[in-house]
């Protein structure tokens, strides 16, 4: 449990450092069995210790620690209830909350959106830390590992941290594309088509090494389109 709760304070420093957060905006957290280790509300990643573990059962309720868990919980527990994720990271990523106010779905302008699960969706706006916006993100990530939130940021999720961080990584990176490509007066940017998408899709869950996840199980990317 120690270990993963570095793990934790690790990654969401990562964030930091990548300026997917400023301050203590974002959060982080890692499924061990029925327990989720959380970042805590309001508290700098950099002051955070061993000693300052959090964590909380599937229904919420604190089993350790006496820091008060992220505002956001309500979003990381219905993505473990729902899905197989072991990990979830959410930034307020500059790219992608800008890409969040202008379209419903970020286009295909890249292949690597297959990794995602395909076209990333835009969850409607509600406000932060409520069972509304954890509902909107839901439908968003149907059949994706990532979403981005109206007016608000990232939500990402995977097999563990490191793909959990790797997936908004990949995210933002995108945002930033599609923005670019799209400043350019009188030009459109070309998308991937969906059938192209599919043959990345399946070409992609073979590339790279296969890593064994902690219960013994085989990493495999990306989500099915």
């Amino acid at each position: 449990m120690r270990r993963a709760w570095r793990e934790v304070v690790d990654t969401a420093r990562r964030t930091v450092a990548a300026g997917l957060v400023v301050g203590t905006s974002g959060n982080v957290s890692a499924r061990v069995g029925d327990t989720v280790l959380v970042t805590p509300s309001g508290v700098p990643y950099d002051r955070l210790g061993p000693e300052d573990l959090c964590a909380v059962d599937l229904d919420g309720r604190r089993t350790a620690g006496s820091l008060e868990p992220t505002s956001e919980l309500p979003m990381h527990l219905a993505v473990y209830r729902h899905t197989t994720a072991r990990a979830v990271v959410h930034t307020h990523a500059v790219h992608a909350t800008a890409v969040s106010t202008l379209v419903t779905e970020l286009p295909a302008v890249h292949y690597m959106a297959a990794a995602l699960g395909g076209p990333v969706r835009v969850a409607p706006y509600a406000t932060y830390g409520s069972g509304e916006l954890a509902a909107h993100m839901l439908t968003a990530l149907d059949r994706r590992s990532a979403c981005l939130l109206q007016n608000h940021g990232t939500i990402a999720y995977g097999d563990d941290l490191d793909q959990a961080y790797d997936r908004t990584a990949q995210l933002e990176w995108m945002c930033h594309l599609w923005l670019t490509a799209s400043a350019l007066p009188g030009r459109t940017p070309t998308l991937i088509p969906d059938a192209e998408l599919l043959r990345v899709a399946q070409k992609l869950s073979g590339y790279g090494q296969r890593r064994p996840l902690s219960d013994g199980r085989q990493a495999s990317e990306p989500d099915s389109l």
